[in-house]
């Protein structure tokens, strides 16, 4: 029977966990009490992204490590950047196996509303005024993301463009040298700017941008819908659902923990 903690990080994941988490500090010899393991907190870290709870209510007879352990070792490994470095290790084993699909990428952003305010949060025009924080995100054909990045909510999705294209990471490829250019970009008419164009062409990637006042608003186009549906994908992380976090770093490691999650779902088929 395979137990929660196995469930909640399987052995594939874990083993590329342990190539990017840092080095427990060192310990002065007798009394304390002995450390957790990486991965209990591991596991208890992804209950409390996936199920939306609070740190407090993190039930600890499942887990072994308290709510305030999982958190201090969560900040922890957020300022050591491992939840972004995890994310590209799950995307470099499935590009070695040949699951990305480069030919084309798609991009979109989403609003969610900021309880407690504090960083890069800003007042939403589309929730009356409300703080919120918007998360950008890039995927490739199938709706895998390969780019995520976090804003104010009062950030045009236009200024996301470029900062998503730039952090596309060096991925493995099956055969030939690590990619990181998709053939092809689309974008709704958020994007349609001329700059954009020329700034996709200057990397030679051919841009596919609804044009306002011709192109219908009414459906998400023959290929955009897919990075609409991993959108939904990262709603099953119940703790985007809105922002808790006042620290920027902490909401963008909850949104790299569902990237990477969704990336491993494709990877453990």
């Amino acid at each position: 029977m395979v137990g929660i903690v196995e469930r909640l990080v399987p052995d594939e994941l874990w083993c590329l966990f342990q190539r990017v988490v840092p080095e427990p500090p060192s310990r002065r010899q007798g009394g304390g009490r002995r450390r957790h393991g990486d991965r209990e907190v591991l596991a208890a870290i992804v209950f409390v992204a996936t199920s939306g709870c609070t740190w407090q209510q993190l039930p600890t007879a499942s887990f072994g490590p308290s709510g305030a352990t999982a958190h201090r070792r969560f900040s922890e490994w957020s300022k050591a950047r491992v939840w972004a470095k995890l994310h590209r290790l799950v995307l470099d084993e499935l590009g070695a196996r040949g699951e990305l699909d480069w030919s084309r990428c798609a991009i979109d952003s989403v609003n969610m509303r900021a309880l407690k305010k504090g960083d890069l949060t800003g007042p939403n025009p589309v929730d009356r005024g409300k703080y919120g924080s918007k998360i950008h995100l890039l995927t490739e054909r199938t709706g895998l993301p390969l780019s995520v990045g976090i804003s104010g909510a009062n950030m045009h999705d236009s200024l996301g463009l470029e900062p998503l294209v730039r952090g596309i990471p060096p991925i493995r490829s099956r055969r030939g040298p690590r990619r990181r250019r998709p053939g092809k970009l689309h974008a709704d008419k958020g994007y349609d700017y001329a700059h954009l164009r020329r700034c996709l062409r200057g990397r030679g990637i051919t841009h596919r941008i609804a044009r306002r006042g011709i192109e219908s608003s009414q459906r998400p186009g023959r290929h955009r819908w897919t990075v609409e549906r991993t959108m939904a994908w990262l709603a099953g992380c119940r703790r985007l659902h809105r922002r808790y976090e006042r620290k920027a770093e902490h909401f963008l490691a909850f949104t790299s923990i569902a990237c990477t999650l969704i990336c491993c779902r494709r990877l453990t088929k």
